[in-house]
């Protein structure tokens, strides 16, 4: 967060170094959108099952050491390593298992035989695997002597009595109800779920089910829009398709921001386009209009808007571009990581690239940063290369469809011959 507000950069520009609302860098997009982020502070605690997917607001400490006790890491023989010899001879005074420990301890030249979790019998603190003993009766001999302490889990080893476990501000994974299950611990706090409104704009939209008029096309926005945002675990509030009416696109973001934390337009933001949507978000909010110089997804507009002069609730705006592409392309470079920080995410990681080779020719001019759809794929040695999927148009979903990562091309890289080292992110998992 920053104190500079929305309104003073609009009015003034110079305030904030490297603003340009008509030629803005991808990064620096990025930066200027995360400066003005205002997460939910608002808690419930939830059963830890249904916390899956949500963000810690409390930190996780441990109420217990865990192990909380010492015991063996495979199945063996439990002994103490002032023993150790090629030629130590060790009687096996009983045996320990997980859940149930062997209750007297251990003299000089005893063993006992133990399973894997079996809690270490006192006077033991070195465990020897049974593939590597001969055993004769009650007796057992080494056939490659251990080093002292090995193969055992230390109390504490894992988690300590009274420290983090997980930190406020961690999103919680599949491993992280195991990890806390494992605490004993049922419910933990976390904060609200976002509320995202959406809707799509222009005259030219018809929905699904409904024959297409001369001049539509169907409204496939709202569908990417969901699948995403459904990744996201957010509580998604669809406001429709809206016609290009003053009146009408004016009712539905007042009503969008004043039931959300967040509204998503696409359409209704590039240079030619109906100005509606610019009339209303001078009138109702405080937006930065960008020409991101990027490809594709130029139009983009990000700011807060009010939902009326009776409350003080501010709702973030993300206006789209309205090609399909565009809008999907921009979601995940914008929208993505900023909804995690909306969420209550610290830090959220940015997705993750990598260098491949790239096996065709790419054309593409400098200046702006592209986001071509590409297929990744390992060859036969087993290396990992990418392709583009074919024509890269920002109406064509299908390129959508085809891709498992963008090949993302910055503003400094032109026109890349096959064989190019390019860089890629991987979208399996997001999409």
């Amino acid at each position: 967060m920053v104190d500079t507000s929305l309104s003073e950069i609009i009015s003034n520009p110079s305030c904030m170094d490297d603003y340009d609302p008509n030629s803005m860098p991808v990064a620096k997009a990025r930066q200027f959108i995360k400066q003005f982020l205002s997460p939910v502070i608002a808690t419930e605690v939830l059963p830890l099952r249904e916390s899956l997917g949500r963000v810690l607001a409390a930190d996780i400490l441990s109420p217990a050491n865990v192990p909380n006790y010492d015991n063996s890491a495979m199945d063996g023989y439990a002994f103490n390593s002032a023993d150790i010899s090629q030629s130590t001879e060790l009687k096996v005074m009983g045996s320990a298992f997980a859940g149930k420990a062997f209750v007297d301890g251990i003299q000089s030249g005893e063993c006992v035989r133990i399973m894997t979790g079996g809690m270490m019998p006192k006077g033991a603190d070195t465990v020897i695997m049974q593939e590597r003993v001969k055993v004769e009766g009650n007796l057992i001999r080494f056939t490659e002597a251990p080093k002292p302490k090995a193969n055992v889990r230390y109390a504490g080893e894992d988690l300590q009595l009274g420290k983090i476990v997980l930190a406020a501000g961690h999103m919680m994974r599949a491993a992280d109800l195991g990890l806390i299950a494992s605490l004993g611990i049922g419910e933990v706090s976390v904060y609200r779920q976002l509320k995202v409104a959406f809707f799509s704009t222009g005259d030219e939209l018809a929905s699904i089910g409904k024959p297409l008029q001369e001049g539509q096309v169907y409204d496939s926005n709202r569908y990417t829009l969901y699948g995403m945002l459904n990744r996201l675990g957010v509580e998604i509030i669809d406001m429709g398709a809206i016609a290009d009416d003053l009146e009408l696109l004016e009712k539905t973001l007042l009503s969008a921001a004043s039931q959300a934390d967040v509204v998503i337009t696409s359409g209704g933001v590039s240079v030619g386009e109906a100005d509606y949507m610019k009339q209303l978000l001078a009138k109702h909010g405080q937006v930065m209009f960008w020409k991101v110089a990027m490809k594709p997804g130029r139009p983009l507009a990000y700011g807060k808007i009010q939902a009326g002069l009776q409350t003080n609730h501010d709702a973030h705006y993300f206006g789209l571009p309205g090609n399909p592409v565009a809008v999907m392309v921009t979601f995940y470079q914008f929208v993505r990581e900023a909804m995690l920080v909306l969420m209550g995410q610290t830090n959220p990681a940015p997705l993750p690239t990598f260098n491949v080779v790239c096996t065709e020719n790419i054309k593409k001019q400098t200046g702006r940063t592209e986001f071509q759809r590409g297929i990744l794929f390992a060859d036969i040695d087993g290396l990992w290369k990418v392709k583009p999927t074919g024509a890269q148009g920002s109406a064509i979903l299908s390129s959508m469809s085809l891709a498992n990562c963008f090949i993302v091309l910055d503003e400094s890289v032109g026109n890349l011959d096959a064989g190019a080292i390019v860089q890629v992110q991987v979208l399996d998992g997001l999409v």
